[in-house]
């Protein structure tokens, strides 16, 4: 994945990376990837660049030049960064508030700036009077190295560890460990100090390693990561691969249909014994749970009392869609969305009759949608589509524009061409729903992994 894709930057951006372990290279790749693109990008520090990191850049001048004559060097050469002055064998940036005379005068795309320093080391807390971010940043992109993990904690290796050893009490001299890079990277007075109230959040995990225990470790931080609502994604990744983004590492929540009719399958279906005497819907609903989604509701219909009589062992959230006997899917879809928090980016949807779903099709649609196979995401098996069903966000407010009572099906065929299919490799996924019935995967289909990379 491509870091335009993976951070979702429009025109217009101002970006700014802040924490430690690769933020110029970041700026700088991420840089020539969109001008490469066509973008006219300038890029410039609110800290500070050693000399020889100018020849980076395929243009660097000074910030007091003529706008004109930026915006002639932008025509020429795609990428200028901007600098104040050199000195003592520093290249010092513009104060902050120099940002918005340059967005006013500039004819630029966007604009990356580096907002921290960290002296070269991989993971950091701020000292006082740091970051310096930019008021009218759009994007902040907290960074962190993975090479730090196993490390001794101690200043040769940690920028700031005394912040740490205040907030936390992490021992000084012990291996740096997995858990303390997500408790800075998500905590308001250290890794998000001083993040505009308007920006979006992401943090990018750099030096991730393609496969390997190391790699899990990986989404463990971003997982942890995702539990301040501040933090949007967390991209995994190395700057320096041809595809510098591994994963995305977003909130998923998960609906369970149990209304009892269409969708949500038959009452019948939903209560029918499974392992053990376990109701089937209590069974995918454990599924979805062990496969660690955090934020699950379970949408009844039908005799939701005893629905929900099967669900209380399990602790979970079930909401009742009032609308069930003249509504369909989008009734049910609108009552479940507004049981999930705001920040989730994409919903699971699995029809609560669905007892054979196996959990590594879970595994394999979030990790789909994790590595970019899309956002509106449908598993097949020889060469049969089924459930459950990965939708992201920007399609909910059209499905929720839809009649009440439309069905999943009719969902999936208006926006047909968007659907991404998803080879897997179990039949637990032929649910005996409308939606097997009537939608047929194209010939080119992306391939799940059912294991770790």
């Amino acid at each position: 994945m491509k870091f335009q894709q993976a951070f979702g930057v429009v025109p217009g951006d101002v970006v700014a990376l802040i924490g430690a372990g690769g933020k110029t290279s970041l700026m700088v790749a991420m840089g020539y990837e969109l001008a490469e693109a066509g973008w006219r990008v300038l890029a410039t520090t609110t800290t500070r660049l050693s000399p020889h990191q100018l020849t980076l850049f395929p243009c660097a001048m000074s910030s007091s030049a003529d706008p004109q004559r930026v915006s002639k060097a932008l025509s020429q050469h795609q990428f200028v960064f901007l600098h104040d002055e050199i000195r003592h064998g520093k290249v010092f940036g513009p104060s902050r508030g120099w940002t918005k005379q340059l967005l006013d005068s500039v004819d630029s795309d966007i604009l990356l700036v580096e907002a921290d320093d960290a002296d070269g080391l991989p993971f950091k807390a701020p000292l006082a009077a740091e970051p310096q971010i930019p008021l009218e940043t759009s994007l902040v992109i907290a960074v962190a190295s993975l090479s730090v993990l196993g490390m001794p904690f101690n200043a040769e290796h940690v920028y700031n560890p005394a912040a740490m050893i205040e907030r936390y009490g992490f021992a000084l001299n012990s291996p740096v460990k997995s858990p303390w890079l997500a408790q800075v990277l998500r905590d308001e007075k250290l890794g998000l100090r001083g993040v505009p109230a308007g920006a979006r959040v992401m943090v990018f995990l750099n030096r991730t390693p393609e496969r390997g225990y190391v790699r899990g470790r990986a989404r463990m931080i971003a997982r942890l990561s995702l539990q301040s609502d501040r933090v949007s994604a967390v991209a995994l990744g190395a700057v320096r691969g041809a595809e510098p983004v591994y994963e995305l590492q977003r909130r998923v929540g998960a609906l369970v249909l149990a209304t009892g009719q269409a969708d949500g399958g038959s009452l019948e279906t939903l209560l029918a014994p499974w392992d053990g005497g376990v109701a089937a819907v209590a069974h995918v609903a454990d599924r979805l749970m062990r496969s660690r989604l955090d934020h699950i509701a379970v949408v009844t219909g039908l005799r939701s009392p005893e629905v929900r009589a099967a669900l209380k062992p399990l602790g979970l959230k079930a909401v009742h869609d009032r609308a069930y006997r003249s509504g369909g899917f989008v009734t049910a879809f609108k009552r479940g969305l507004a049981a999930l928090p705001d920040a989730v980016s994409a919903v699971l949807l699995a029809p609560g009759g669905q007892a054979r779903l196996q959990p590594k099709v879970i595994f394999q649609m979030l990790t789909g949608y994790a590595r970019g196979a899309g956002d509106f995401v449908v598993p097949c098996h020889a060469g049969r589509s089924g459930h459950p069903i990965l939708i992201g966000e920007r399609y909910w407010s059209e499905i929720l524009s839809m009649p009440g009572s439309s069905s999943l099906a009719e969902v999936c065929q208006r926006f047909a061409g968007n659907i991404s299919f998803l080879e897997v490799d179990s039949d637990s996924i032929l649910y005996e729903g409308r939606l097997a019935q009537s939608l047929k995967p194209r010939r080119q289909v992306a391939k799940a992994s059912s294991r770790l990379p």
